[in-house]
């Protein structure tokens, strides 16, 4: 008996497709010559989230992307992976 589990959990197991996660990633920028204070005007699709989140910024016009800068490299997530999606939806989004 238990080889006919052990069987068809392996079965089972063989017969699920293995496919990649849907759930995007993070990445690294480098900023070339540039520091975390001349941001703005080193990179022009980033802007500060909220002035009591320093050195963390929206990427792109929308709101689901956020960088932190540290020293002359941008990591770059989800805000859900980033925050957490329980604190997420709280973060103010600016999307002037």
């Amino acid at each position: 008996m238990k080889m006919i589990s052990a069987l068809l959990l392996l079965s089972t197991l063989l017969s699920t497709p293995a496919a990649p996660s849907q759930r995007p990633s993070c990445y690294k920028k480098v900023l070339k010559g540039h520091s975390c204070q001349d941001i703005p005007e080193g990179v022009a699709n980033l802007r500060h989230i909220d002035d009591g989140l320093q050195d963390h910024f929206w990427e792109g016009k929308g709101c689901q992307v956020i960088c932190y800068c540290n020293w002359n490299e941008l990591l770059c997530c989800p805000k859900d992976i980033f925050f957490g999606p329980k604190i997420s939806f709280v973060i103010p989004c600016n999307s002037r």
